[in-house]
């Protein structure tokens, strides 16, 4: 395991142990002043938990190097863990609303708020730190399980500071304003937190969903490394067919590039790998297929769209094979 999977392992690992504490408080405390809106915290905490579980064994075995039955790694596994994060926030919330409206349909009383405050200021300031070094680590090794796991607790952080406020308007409306009716506050503070638990869903389910579909790398990738390719022309004469794609925290490139027909086999073995070499330096760990054609002049349109060559030097290479411009 390498010095980056150590890091997420043990960070994965701190989430787990955070995060089973704070449902258990969460817990003990909503049942303790029988405050819906709590209950739904330690609810979505333990969501969080079954999380950062998932994103802990996912990241153990993303971590794990290629093998016969996946020549192309075990990437795939933070994908799945980062879809599976976000459909169980939907399943959460929907109970979450539904509790809430039960509520309001049948208020009950519930005890001093004072101990349902704490818990979630101490829920809210734990989770800042943790999602914090979740972020932290997770975007410095590219790691879409860790970051679905972050914006998990830093949601909660959100809910569990929505959650304070409504009970201390409770309070404040106790103390300040006797016999008025405020049981409302506390399930409607659930709901607001269920619809933003939502909300958190759907970005995370796009984010991490869109890579086993094998969508394509960031725009601003791409571009990148069209750059590293374009630095080698006029060796490289154009290059066409760039597909590239995303599993995990490892990225793959496939690229045809288009070089002098008098080439030897040995140079453009070379030329690959120093394009291998400069695109690595941006994108270290980065599995590039580079297929060599050579290049006659008989420019195609997808040829023409990357191709470096101006005209005098096109025309040289057009005469030299006896070729003609296509249309």
């Amino acid at each position: 395991m390498t010095a980056a999977d150590k890091r997420k392992v043990s960070v994965a690992l701190l989430s787990v142990i955070s995060n089973t504490t704070l449902v258990v408080l969460k817990l003990i405390i909503g049942i303790m002043i029988n405050s819906v809106s709590v209950i739904s915290e330690a609810i979505h905490s333990g969501v969080d938990l079954l999380a950062a579980i998932i994103a802990l064994f996912a990241v153990k075995t993303s971590g794990k190097p290629a093998d016969k039955e996946h020549p192309f790694g075990h990437g795939k596994f933070e994908n799945i863990s980062g879809t599976v994060e976000a459909l169980l926030i939907f399943v959460a919330a929907i109970w979450i609303i539904y509790e809430a409206i039960e509520k309001l349909k049948h208020p009950a009383s519930m005890g001093s708020v004072t101990w349902g405050v704490y818990v979630m200021l101490a829920s809210s300031i734990v989770n800042m730190i943790v999602s914090h070094m979740l972020f932290k680590v997770g975007k410095e090794t590219d790691s879409i399980a860790l970051q679905a796991d972050a914006w998990h607790l830093r949601t909660d952080v959100y809910t569990s500071a929505g959650v304070m406020i409504g009970l201390g308007y409770i309070w404040i409306g106790e103390k300040f304003f006797p016999g008025t009716d405020l049981a409302w506050v506390d399930p409607a503070a659930a709901i607001a937190v269920a619809l933003l638990i939502i909300k958190a869903a759907y970005s995370l389910t796009v984010e991490s969903a869109r890579d086993l579909l094998d969508v394509s790398l960031p725009p601003e990738d791409e571009t990148a490394i069209r750059k590293h390719i374009a630095s080698f022309s006029p060796t490289i004469c154009a290059f066409h067919s760039l597909r590239t794609r995303k599993s995990g925290s490892y990225r793959f490139a496939e690229v045809t590039l288009m070089v002098d027909s008098g080439m030897s086999v040995e140079e453009s073995h070379r030329i690959t790998e120093d394009v291998t070499e400069a695109i690595n330096t941006q994108f270290p760990g980065i599995s590039i297929t580079i297929h060599i054609e050579p290049c006659n002049g008989d420019c195609i349109p997808k040829c023409l769209e990357g191709c470096f060559l101006n005209e005098e030097e096109l025309r040289k290479v057009r005469i030299k094979h006896g070729t003609t411009a296509q249309s």
